[in-house]
């Protein structure tokens, strides 16, 4: 298949080791996420950990707009990862992307970065009221994400497992962006900001927390700022289980 490369200049002279990564990618490598959209697995760069993530083939329209109109997702990942590290927001250090494209447009496309060996994601942080240093936890990681606003970052992905959380000992932790492809870049005022938490599925003692550190960061009411974050939550909360509940309903009914 005919594939074109975009590297990470400190990985320039790696490029066919990429391509051969690539290219096996179907039959080699330790699967890590198997998705309906997506696909990762996890490989071996010369000696480091990479993780590999096969973006699957768009339909006829999609195919033609990522040719044309607007980035693959496999390059918005890798420049969106750029943008962050340039910003001193941690993600997963951008490798390469590889996209194969004939005439009719965009085929199959890969994303190429370094592995983190990661202790727990956010999804940890809900399911566990008693999770070990969870305030703690919760503090830094608004703080993490004030930083993502103020460098006018708003991550439409923000959701459970899409930051790793890396234990460094001490009461610190560092915090790993994810699944990158879906991002804004622009000034967010206070109710997008909030509304950027939404999905992250909070409960209320947790709103109260990031509420409270939000406020102390951005010198704002923290009754202002958790009335609205209280708010978006629950309307996101209803809106999807609704939907789950109208899919059940409907799945019922075809039987």
């Amino acid at each position: 298949m005919p594939l074109n490369i975009y590297t990470h200049p400190d990985y320039a002279s790696q490029k066919d080791l990429i391509l051969s990564l690539v290219q096996g990618f179907h039959n080699e490598g330790q699967l890590l996420v198997k998705g309906s959209r997506n696909i990762i697995k996890i490989n071996t760069l010369g000696n480091e950990k990479v993780n590999i993530k096969y973006f699957k083939r768009p339909n006829a329209m999609n195919s033609v707009v990522y040719s044309w109109l607007r980035p693959s997702k496999a390059r918005r990942s890798f420049e969106y990862a750029q943008y962050l590290l340039e910003h001193n927001i941690l993600t997963p250090f951008p490798i390469a992307y590889v996209e194969e494209r004939t005439v009719t447009g965009l085929k199959e496309s890969f994303y190429i970065c370094r592995h983190i060996d990661y202790d727990f994601t956010f999804r940890e942080l809900i399911h566990d009221p008693m999770f070990e240093n969870r305030k703690v936890i919760l503090e830094q990681f608004t703080e993490f994400t004030f930083k993502m606003h103020e460098n006018r970052v708003n991550f439409l992905d923000h959701s459970p497992g899409n930051t790793l959380i890396v234990n460094k000992g001490n009461g610190q932790y560092d915090f790993y962006l994810i699944d990158l492809n879906r991002m804004k870049f622009e000034d967010m005022d206070t109710e997008a900001r909030m509304d950027n938490f939404k999905k992250l599925w909070p409960s209320r003692a947790m709103v109260k927390i990031m509420a409270d550190k939000y406020a102390e960061l951005s010198n704002q009411p923290a009754e202002k700022l958790y009335a609205i974050l209280m708010e978006k939550t629950l309307a996101f909360k209803k809106k999807i289980t609704k939907k789950k509940y109208l899919k059940r309903k409907l799945k019922g009914k075809k039987k």
